[in-house]
């Protein structure tokens, strides 16, 4: 399936719409409200009736605030975006999943694998979409890299990422926290194993880095670094050298645009049933796979403390 030109592209007037409630409005849960109340061939599939918030906001923009409660009993709510932090996406996930609801999740849908493996299992008892966003996967360097390593024999690769400070609280781990790069390595390059990891932490600085050493099903060497703290900016260096050559770093390849978007396109084709159970499968593999590996350096990092 394609996010770009979904099938239902040319179809306008849907027979039915599911209602949606999103939960959080920060960054993420902001895009998708706008994304839901733009007229988009998708958001046509789906009818914004309220969201969630811990802070009382009344409404956003002519959009009402509703109880999580009411969120979860109301028959209008089909479909629950959850945008909060990443800690409580467990949780949310399983309420909505208990009361009959369609989930769409930011990542990482949990900060375990069991957690995750144990809620995919409900949304198959309840006959229920779960869906894990991965806009990082929707960006034009992501695109870029797939077509550049396309066919080639890594011989080792490094990907390191540097950003502001994080709370482990609120958002995981850093290998959970850091979840999208894990990701784009294992699109890129195949399911990975762990070799090694270590965590330099200087809390009273609020600075971090994690460094990950990661070998390719052939044993080719990847290493990941996560370095987060004040004064830190946004931003991703990337090294793969291949037998026929080497590509260092993502020229400028355009704009994101409309990522969210393109995301929720992927997500009403689910709802739609429009994607076929052997991509359905790949992708919870992937995406496990993932959860697991971040589990993994957790713990590995953890028990050298």
């Amino acid at each position: 399936m394609n996010a770009e030109t979904p099938p239902w592209s040319l179809v306008f007037q849907p027979e039915r719409k599911f209602g949606v409630v999103v939960v959080g409005v920060g960054r993420a849960g902001s895009v998708r409200m706008r994304d839901l109340r733009n007229p988009h061939p998708s958001s046509a599939f789906l009818n914004l009736i309220g969201f969630v918030s811990r802070r009382e906001l009344g409404s956003i923009d002519g959009v009402q605030q509703i109880s999580l409660e009411d969120a979860l009993s109301s028959q209008e709510v089909e479909v629950a975006y959850i945008c909060s932090e990443s800690s409580s996406h467990e949780d949310y996930i399983r309420q909505f999943l208990n009361a009959g609801k369609h989930v769409l999740v930011e990542y990482p849908m949990t900060l375990s694998l069991a957690a995750a493996q144990e809620l995919w299992e409900l949304a198959e008892q309840k006959g229920k979409v779960l869906h894990e966003e991965h806009v990082e996967l929707l960006m034009e360097e992501f695109a870029f890299l797939k077509k550049e390593v396309v066919g080639k024999d890594l011989l080792k690769g490094s990907l390191l990422f540097t950003a502001g400070p994080l709370e482990e609280e609120r958002f995981g781990f850093p290998a959970f926290s850091g979840i999208s790069r894990l990701t784009w390595l294992v699109s890129l390059f195949g399911e990975l194993s762990l070799v090694s990891a270590t965590l330099e932490e200087r809390k009273e600085d609020q600075y971090m880095k994690m460094t990950v050493c990661l070998e390719t099903e052939k044993k080719s060497p990847l290493s990941w670094i996560e370095e987060k703290g004040p004064g830190l900016k946004r931003n991703r260096y990337l090294s793969f050298h291949f037998k026929s050559g080497s590509l260092e770093n993502v020229p400028n390849v355009g704009v994101n645009k409309n990522i969210f978007l393109k995301d929720q396109n992927i997500f009403v084709q689910k709802l739609l049933g429009q994607f076929s159970e052997k991509e359905l499968a790949a992708e919870k593999k992937r995406i496990l796979h993932c959860l697991g590996l971040a589990e993994e350096i957790q713990k590995y990092c953890c028990s050298r403390k």
